[in-house]
């Protein structure tokens, strides 16, 4: 049997992981993955964690299984601080899923029992992952343009006359805040045109919110979210807790579904039941419970959101301070958009052969598409990598 498998193009991140253990430079910096460090490049639990995990093992008596859709506490605890309160519970459908790509993974199984003929559309670029799982489950897929290479910020004219021939039941995916890999991100007014355009149509909004928090703060990063959620009859959002609250290896998301009705809110609950079952039976329960306890422990909450703050604050002035030194360097300001793109990552516009210039002669790993996650940075590196982009005439 095994030796009818076929090989199958190997992820380019987790390669780039690779090739950047192996370089013995000490003066390597990793762009690449897109994972949370600090100054000093570790990814550290955060404080709000650590105290929940302690007071979890306290007084936890069982590691029975939960229900097949999870804990109802954790899915009523993140879709609150996704949705506030813009949602009736009778309308709200939730299933805790093992991370955010589980969720996406089980959001398209459901469409694909929905409405197996749906197209899905995605933003040109995306993450990576989003047109690679859609094709291993076999559903059409097309994209929509997004991001314009000369200014580095969203396309949202391209954008719209893509989106006018999205056909009733189609489902378009749509970043909720700090896109992957680009970092520009709509404007609440862009995303109100957004809405009325997909309600319009009759299409289905699939939100990826995988970084509330990271952008401009955990309201203003839900904000577009809420607006499209409140306004369509049906939404579908995958959240997941790896990075706003470290949980990275726990593997901790949920899928929210938004029905227009309470009996179809049931049917939809239902299925995502279903759907865990035969995908993995229970979901993990260990970081699902931690976020449980710190939204719902007003102490925790608290702290978990000023760590958090000074994580958002700490990349843009990271960011900030990486455009002045470009400025410094190129009299010019064609770097500025990276102090106005916001999250982890910045598309710098560098072409291939760039990107791997600035590898082979300054040990600087980011992704082939120049995607950079800025969280990867420090003080020290800044003056590195600017001088390294100049180098590369960028």
């Amino acid at each position: 049997m095994f030796e009818h498998l076929k090989e199958l193009p190997a992820d380019k991140i987790i390669a780039l992981m690779a090739e950047y253990r192996d370089d013995p430079r000490d003066t390597k910096i990793d762009l690449g993955v897109g994972v949370y460090k600090d100054a000093s490049g570790n990814t550290p639990v955060m404080r709000a964690v650590k105290a929940a995990e302690k007071q979890l093992w306290e007084a936890e008596t069982t590691k029975t299984y939960t229900a097949l859709a999870g804990d109802p506490a954790f899915g009523r605890a993140l879709s609150g601080l996704v949705l506030g309160d813009t949602i009736e519970d009778d309308r709200l459908a939730f299933a805790a899923q093992p991370g955010g790509t589980g969720a996406i993974h089980q959001a398209l199984e459901l469409i694909q029992m929905a409405t197996p003929e749906a197209t899905v559309w995605l933003s040109a670029p995306t993450w990576p992952n989003h047109p690679s799982i859609i094709r291993h489950l076999g559903m059409k897929m097309t994209e929509y343009r997004y991001f314009d290479n000369e200014s580095r910020a969203v396309d949202f004219a391209g954008m719209m006359e893509d989106l006018g021939a999205v056909k009733s039941g189609d489902v378009v995916l749509l970043h909720g805040a700090c896109h992957n890999p680009t970092g520009a991100n709509l404007t609440l007014p862009q995303w109100d045109e957004v809405a009325t355009l997909l309600e319009a149509k009759g299409a289905v909004p699939l939100i990826d919110i995988a970084y509330q928090g990271f952008g401009d703060g955990l309201e203003e990063d839900a904000a577009g979210t809420r607006l499209v959620a409140a306004r369509l009859p049906e939404t579908m959002i995958a959240a997941s807790c790896s990075k706003n609250f470290g949980l990275y290896r726990e593997r901790t998301g949920l899928l929210m579904a938004v029905a227009p009705t309470a009996k179809s809110k049931a049917l939809t609950q239902a299925s995502l039941a279903h759907l865990n079952r035969q995908n993995f039976s229970f979901p993990p329960d260990h970081g699902a419970r931690l976020v449980q306890m710190i939204l719902d422990d007003s102490s925790l909450r608290a702290d978990w959101a000023a760590e958090l703050e000074a994580v958002r604050t700490g990349m843009l002035a990271l960011r900030k301070r990486l455009a002045e030194a470009l400025r410094a360097r190129t009299g010019s300001d064609r770097f500025g958009f990276i102090a106005e793109h916001r999250g982890m990552f910045s598309r710098l516009g560098a072409t291939p052969e760039q990107v791997a210039y600035m590898r082979d002669k300054h040990a600087i790993y980011m992704v082939g598409d120049s995607r950079m996650n800025i969280a990867g940075l420090n003080e020290r590196t800044i003056d590195i990598l600017a001088d390294a982009i100049v180098d590369a005439g960028v």
